[in-house]
């Protein structure tokens, strides 16, 4: 059985979802929350907070594998700032525990879940809801999102390997060469 922790980060509500995985496509409810802070606290504070309850849910249930949302650019840069912030402290903390990390996009989730790369909240939520045989979907949307995250991880993850780029899917393999061509310094003309 692998444990796997998916976590769909914000900092005004992060969703988080435990799953296992047994044989074949067969996976497992453990746990699912969403944690919230409150837009009136300051940063530091609300990223302090996310940053203990994530280490001491990952102390709990010692995932194997942790799945998060890889944040995309937003209209709203404040909301994709915070995203990204705690994006940061979720792989922060699977690298102190020594925890394999995966990043997946939305449309990769959505397609994985439902067929479709561009469902709708409810789609996702009634896709996991029927595939965890849940009585209802999980609320808010954080929760069942994270969940999405960590059934997305069992049914095409790969195990870490040496190689960073194994596994890859082409949509990671495009981000990640987009990522090194805007890391490489510009030629004078």
């Amino acid at each position: 059985m692998t444990t796997i922790l998916g976590v769909d980060p914000g900092l005004t509500r992060l969703g988080v979802g435990i799953i296992t995985k047994g044989a074949g496509r067969s996976v497992s409810l453990v746990h699912v929350d969403v944690y919230r802070t409150a837009i009136t606290d300051r940063t530091e504070e609300r990223l302090g907070a996310l940053s203990r309850a994530l280490g001491e849910l990952m102390d709990q249930y010692t995932p194997d594998l942790v799945a998060v949302e890889r944040v995309f650019a937003q209209h709203n840069l404040r909301t994709v700032m915070g995203t990204a912030q705690v994006s940061g402290v979720v792989l922060a903390l699977a690298n102190a525990r020594g925890i394999a990390v995966s990043m997946r996009t939305p449309s990769e989730v959505k397609a994985a879940v439902t067929g479709q790369g561009r469902a709708t909240k409810n789609q996702v939520g009634t896709m996991v809801q029927r595939i965890l045989g849940l009585d209802s979907i999980p609320q808010p949307a954080d929760a069942a999102d994270a969940l999405a995250l960590a059934i997305t991880e069992a049914w095409r993850g790969v195990a870490p390997s040496a190689s960073p780029t194994a596994g890859e899917t082409p949509a990671q393999q495009a981000w990640r060469e987009a990522e090194a061509r805007a890391k490489r310094p510009k030629l004078a003309p």
